[in-house]
């Protein structure tokens, strides 16, 4: 057994033994759904942070910048405006107290927004939990040499079972560890692999002049049909909901944005330059590999198997919060919301944890339905994005939206998301556009074509 995978495994084995101590103090829905709304501003970055910067960044967006260089950075540059959105938000959102994105949308509009809000989620988060799972298999393929597939299956037992230990109050504190263990990674390989590579000018030497421009080869649709679907998955994204809930109060919730802002921008600037700088380095491999590869080859055996346990932390960050916020959502805007209100707080906790092994399953299933990262993280960014961010922005900021214009919206956005994509986008036209389109369409048009909500509907989200 290799070193690198004995430190993989330790790390791994610390987080069940922290997840199962943790899991003996959840009794109720709050402690498994929101940590018992009690996390401090500092907890709340770190959770924030692990989760964002998962496999869609360290392995489908470093594949990008492998392949366009700096113009890859569109892929991250939503996700800043984004921020800057959230930060006018946080405190309401933390005000509003509820548990789910689903619980905002019927409080706004109506009952079959929260059915529709949940349908999304699931279709969206078990398809990024997915993209966690194939990422595992990649990292153990690479340290071991294992069949691809068989990495994939144990990743997928791994998260599901630490899921199922304690919620998101073991979720939160284990993703400060990893945030921290990730960025230090991240930043001690930055100088080896720039020595590796004879210095950045070398780098720019061994690259496409492209790779240090603006657009590079994007065209301008090409390069925001990367940033929209980030922005807006990021703009209604429930783990990040379910993390203000969680928050001590409204301040802490805003402050936590702060710390976030300046986090996901650093992180995100430095996988896209490691990336490059990987690029010049290793030609003939697997673009999606890059970071993983390099850090292997290029690093120090110890300093290497801190950067993979940093990818694995991350990894394991992700998908463990996209598959308990779907599992909320059955629970919360499912059963509990239509099949039984009464149900008692131990069983919700018990019921949650079997919705998070169901889910596991189905995302385990669609890993075989997408040839790379990137183009999973892209489908699910936009269906999430325009299928659930319009109707919740709308909630916040715009007072004439009605049910109707929101049920409508949700409708349009996740339809013309999956028609397009079985189409396999017609014109060259990439599918966030035509999505968005009807969206909004839908939004504006039908709220203005039907009566205005009543004030009881937008004041809660305009104190």
């Amino acid at each position: 057994m290799n070193t690198y995978l004995i430190v993989i495994l330790v790390y791994l084995f610390a987080l069940i033994i922290f997840g199962a101590w943790r899991g003996r103090a959840v009794k109720t829905q709050d402690d498994f759904m929101v940590a018992g709304r009690n996390l401090s501003a500092k907890v709340l970055v770190g959770t924030l942070l692990a989760t964002w910067i998962g496999s869609g960044s360290i392995i489908g967006g470093a594949g990008l910048a492998y392949v366009e260089g700096l113009p890859s950075l569109w892929f991250n540059a939503g996700v800043w405006f984004a921020l800057i959105i959230l930060y006018l938000i946080a405190g309401r959102i933390r005000k509003f107290g509820q548990y789910t994105v689903p619980d905002i949308l019927e409080a706004r509009f109506n009952q079959w927004a929260r059915v529709l809000g949940t349908i999304v989620t699931i279709i969206a988060y078990t398809a990024i939990v997915s993209y966690q799972f194939r990422a595992g298999g990649m990292v153990l393929n690479l340290i071991t040499g294992m069949n691809e597939s068989t990495g994939i299956m144990i990743t997928a037992l791994f998260v599901i079972g630490y899921t199922v230990t304690a919620g998101l109050v073991s979720v939160a504190y284990t993703d400060v560890v990893n945030g921290i263990i990730m960025t230090i990674g991240l930043i001690i390989a930055l100088p080896y692999l720039l020595s590796d590579a004879g210095g950045w000018s070398n780098v720019v030497a061994n690259l496409p002049e492209t790779h240090f421009t603006l657009l590079g080869n994007l065209t301008v649709l090409q390069a925001f049909a990367y940033a929209l679907p980030t922005m807006l998955l990021l703009l209604g994204e429930s783990g990040m909901y379910q993390r203000f809930f969680a928050a001590k109060d409204e301040a802490t919730a805003k402050r936590s944005v702060l710390g976030w802002i300046v986090g996901t921008i650093c992180v995100e600037t430095l996988i896209v330059f490691l990336a490059v700088i990987g690029s010049a380095i290793y030609k003939d491999i697997d673009s999606e590999m890059v970071i993983l590869y390099s850090v292997k080859e290029s690093l120090p055996i110890l300093i290497g198997c801190l950067c993979l346990s940093a990818i694995v932390a991350v990894i394991v960050s992700t998908a463990d919060s996209f598959l308990l916020v779907p599992a909320t959502n059955v629970m919360r805007d499912i059963y509990q919301r239509f099949v039984n209100p009464d149900v008692s707080q131990k069983q919700m906790v018990l019921y949650s944890r079997i919705a998070v092994v169901g889910l596991g399953v189905v995302a385990y299933v669609q890993v075989a339905f997408f040839e790379s990262i990137l183009k999973m993280a892209i489908y699910a960014y936009t269906i999430y994005g325009v299928g659930i961010t319009p109707a919740v922005m709308a909630a916040f900021f715009w007072k004439r939206a009605t049910a109707a214009g929101g049920v409508s919206s949700m409708a349009a956005g996740a339809i013309v998301t999956i028609i397009w994509e079985v189409l396999e986008q017609p014109f060259d036209l990439q599918t966030i556009y035509p999505a968005l389109f009807a969206s909004l369409f839908c939004l504006i048009v039908v709220s203005l074509l039907t009566p205005k909500p009543d004030e009881s509907k937008w004041k809660p989200f305009f104190a």
